[in-house]
């Protein structure tokens, strides 16, 4: 067991330094406010009079749809597809909550691209068409491929060529049977750190970390590191962890190394309706959530509890990346925007049978304007979120030089 470190801050002091880091993040601009802020997002929800939005039906919705919780994934056979990926928001709600969220996204990139104003009503007119799309059964694999936009063709095939050894060097720093301590990572306390192998030691832990197909079903499961790790921006504050397990020997007498992902589970800030039968575990009703909007991902899940915390445990794929939208061109906005809300589309419609299915496309066809074809609830959503969260970083950053002088 390594010997623990000193200028490292303890349990008790994370929240404290957690904060500063959280503040720092979303200080740098616009769009990492509003990917940071989602809380802003939902008081402004609460705050809508009853009938402002279309009433879609129940079903598992992200509650956080940005454009940064999209991308690859894979499976545990391997097979990858661009999904939802992050699911820690997730409820039975409104499903015009994740256009709106997404629209917020991509409007906020567009803005931070310096791209002009009419970019963002013809972003949203794609995000309609795409978002409809997804609920016409005749839509196949192919036309999805056609409609990426270079930032997803791009991250798909790097997605397709990674191995270990990217995610360890991307993630961990180096290749080797240890989680480097430092800026992203810190030591966890002798407490956290039996509570791991204990949780670890469990068969439920071990049929999860042997759930890949390439993994023998008794192959033996141990803990080799583990680390608190630094890593988000909303989630900043909660228990989160880093663990490197040995699993092995397969039938080639070789052993192998994974990355597995520990994050606490807290009650969802976003709205849900009210008769909404979900699990009342947090972790659970994540993990659920995920089986519903992204298969690929739900199934490599469990949720857990660990220190009278509820949590939810996935290993770290070379697969899983995120989609970048940093820089946008007016084409690559558009093309984004159609692209990205077809995947949000596809997670909400293979929840629905054929007459929910019909019945919501149909609520989405009305109010539309003969100027923009999107339904005006969408544009006027966008544009009061846009207007309210660029006012709110200015005060925030105001805030932080003040006490960052």
């Amino acid at each position: 067991m390594k010997v623990k470190p000193t200028g490292f801050p303890s349990s008790d002091e994370r929240q404290t330094v957690l904060a500063r880091t959280r503040n720092l993040k979303m200080a740098r601009s616009a769009h990492a406010y509003v990917r940071g802020n989602t809380i802003k997002f939902y008081e402004w929800l609460e705050s809508l009079k009853t009938g402002s939005l279309p009433e879609g039906p129940p079903i598992w919705i992200c509650g956080d749809c940005h454009a940064g919780n999209l991308g690859p994934v894979a499976d545990a056979k391997g097979r990858v597809e661009i999904e939802i990926r992050d699911l820690d928001q997730s409820v039975i709600g409104n499903p015009a909550h994740d256009l709106i969220r997404l629209g917020l996204s991509l409007a906020s990139a567009a803005r931070g691209s310096d791209l002009p104003g009419v970019t963002t009503a013809k972003m949203l007119e794609q995000m309609t068409d795409g978002y409809e799309r997804a609920f016409d059964c005749s839509l196949n694999d192919e036309e999805d491929i056609g409609i990426r936009p270079e930032s997803a063709r791009l991250v798909m095939q790097r997605a397709l060529r990674r191995s270990w050894r990217h995610l360890a060097k991307e993630r961990i720093e180096n290749t080797k049977p240890d989680i480097p301590l430092g800026k992203r990572f810190w030591p966890v306390s002798e407490k956290e750190r039996n509570a791991l192998e204990t949780l670890f030691a469990s068969e439920a832990m071990r049929r999860l970390v042997t759930l890949l197909r390439s993994r023998e079903n008794d192959a033996s499961v141990d803990l080799l590191d583990a680390a608190y790790w630094v890593k988000g921006c909303s989630s900043l504050g909660r228990f989160r962890c880093a663990v490197l397990l040995n699993i092995g020997p397969n039938s080639s007498k070789k052993m192998e190394v994974c990355l597995m992902d520990i994050k606490e589970a807290i009650p969802a800030a976003a709205p849900h309706y009210p008769d909404a039968n979900m699990p009342l575990d947090n972790a659970e009703r994540v993990v659920e959530g995920a089986r519903h909007l992204a298969p690929s991902l739900g199934q490599r899940m469990r949720a857990e509890r660990f220190l009278n915390k509820s949590i939810f445990v996935r290993e770290l794929l070379p697969q899983d990346l995120k989609i970048e939208i940093e820089q946008l061109t007016c084409d690559e906005a558009m093309r984004a925007a159609r692209f990205l809300a077809s995947v949000a589309g596809r997670a909400h419609a293979r929840q629905m049978d054929a007459a929910a299915r019909k019945a919501w496309k149909a609520d989405l066809l009305k109010n539309r304007s003969k100027s923009l074809d999107a339904p005006s609830w969408l544009w006027r959503s966008t544009v009061d979120l846009l207007v309210s969260h660029e006012g709110a970083y200015l005060e925030h950053c105001r805030r932080y030089a003040l006490d960052n002088p």
